[in-house]
């Protein structure tokens, strides 16, 4: 008798939240950013920073809607960010790529036309 191959568990891929668009991505595939507790904004490389955190996309578009209607500040429970955290974030946002279009696939694009009965 052979014993049959055993299968390896899946590893837990933690998930999270983009606090601008609410896709639910995994922990990595988003960018943290964290208010420290002497009251601080910066961006959390190492996702291992000690404070209130909210997560990200590395889309250009999540980060401009984000600072634009102070959802950071909404999910960060502060009144405002500093002003010298602020730039700080702006330089970041400012090395994020453009935003690829998103392409519609072809067979999205066509309607289908009824034929008319004879």
């Amino acid at each position: 008798m052979t014993k049959a191959k055993q299968q390896k568990p899946q590893k837990h891929i933690p998930l999270r939240t983009c606090v601008s668009c609410h896709e639910n991505k995994s922990k990595r595939e988003l960018l943290r950013v964290v208010r420290t507790p002497d009251g601080h904004v910066s961006v959390d490389a190492t996702g291992k920073k000690s404070g209130r955190g909210a997560y990200l996309c590395a889309r250009l578009s999540c980060w401009k809607q984000a600072i634009k209607s102070k959802r950071l500040e909404q999910v960060l429970k502060i009144d405002a960010i500093p002003q010298e955290d602020l730039a700080g974030l702006e330089a970041f946002i400012a090395t994020l790529p453009e935003d690829l279009p998103v392409s519609v696939p072809a067979q999205a694009t066509r309607k289908k036309v009824a034929e008319p009965k004879a």
